[in-house]
């Protein structure tokens, strides 16, 4: 059996093409704070980047979901994030010119992730990135798409796309899972929020150190024997 050929690329924001803790912790903390729940500073909140953050504020909460108070820390959190926490962020070391150099291959590229449409693009449009996608995918304010998996099967409905022409590339099990479930294979990055053994369990494909090293495996991908 002959693999197709890899034609787009869905990949993830945080934690992938930026690094964006400063921003996410520190707006996290303000939300938390303004509902009478302050975080220490030495207490790592770190793994808050990347799943859904109305859950992770109610994990650390101790509440539901649902809970009012959750959604009060969300709120809270948005305030600062919308206004000075976007910012409070870097791109990764070689991700612009890779980009450039898989369009300039002809792939199709995408951004996937959990975080909103709304913040998404005025992250990559501030550090020049988003000329490189052919579109933006996140999730909505009101809490839609946040799963990884229900956000790729609306790319590749939205966009027509054949699961086997794609490929997810992020740093957290939920990129890896998410794809599987759209029969989407994947790659990890190393570099990333997610643990060696967070993503040794998910199985990727394969997991990269860097990200320019896509530009040698993704033809690697294609076209394989299965």
């Amino acid at each position: 059996m002959v693999r197709a050929m890899i034609k787009n690329i869905l990949i993830d924001l945080d934690g992938t093409l930026t690094d964006p803790k400063v921003g996410i912790t520190a707006s996290a903390r303000y939300g938390l704070e303004k509902v009478g729940h302050p975080i220490a500073e030495n207490i790592n909140i770190d793994w808050i980047i990347g799943p859904p953050l109305k859950a992770s504020l109610a994990k650390i909460l101790n509440v539901a979901l649902e809970h009012d108070l959750a959604e009060q820390a969300l709120l809270g959190y948005r305030e600062r994030f919308s206004v000075t926490g976007l910012f409070e962020n870097q791109v990764y070391p070689n991700v612009a010119e890779t980009l450039a150099l898989l369009k300039q291959q002809g792939f199709k590229l995408f951004v996937a992730t959990a975080k909103p449409t709304i913040y998404a693009k005025r992250i990559l449009e501030h550090f020049g990135l988003a000329e490189y996608f052919i579109a933006i995918y996140g999730s909505e304010l009101s809490g839609e798409r946040t799963n990884k998996g229900d956000l790729i099967a609306y790319i590749l409905q939205q966009e027509q796309l054949i699961a086997s022409e794609c490929l997810m590339v992020g740093d957290r099990e939920y990129d890896i899972l998410g794809a599987r479930r759209n029969g989407i294979d994947s790659i990890g990055v190393a570099y990333g929020y997610g643990s060696a053994e967070e993503l040794t369990h998910a199985q990727p494909k394969m997991v990269i150190e860097t990200f320019d090293t896509l530009l040698q495996i993704i033809p690697q991908l294609s076209c394989k024997s299965a």
